[in-house]
């Protein structure tokens, strides 16, 4: 799920570890930075966000990794793009980032 944030006085990263993710790095081939925040306080499920800054505000988008990728060297996974979870975690992300 798409949606913009603004970033008044953090930048990005800061941004995000206050809604509870952690830097997964930077995709090479978009240049987003990627988050991710478990859910169960295992690897998966977990919330993936890539976002990409756009001066004082950022692009987001937010899915649900329900398992890791199946085979090696593959980046599918079973992804929910929109629903009830991934519809709440971005108006919580957007309620503390407001």
């Amino acid at each position: 799920m798409r949606f913009p944030i603004t970033l008044t006085g953090n930048n990005l990263p800061t941004a995000l570890r206050r809604a509870g993710y952690r830097p997964e790095g930077q995709d090479e081939r978009t240049g987003e930075l990627k988050f991710v925040k478990s859910i169960t306080g295992t690897p998966y499920p977990r919330f993936h966000i890539y976002c990409k800054t756009e001066g004082d505000s950022a692009s987001c988008n937010l899915h649900l990794d329900q398992k890791r990728p199946s085979y090696s060297g593959s980046s599918a996974h079973s992804g929910e793009y929109d629903g009830s979870l991934v519809e709440s975690e971005v108006e919580r992300i957007k309620s503390l980032l407001s």
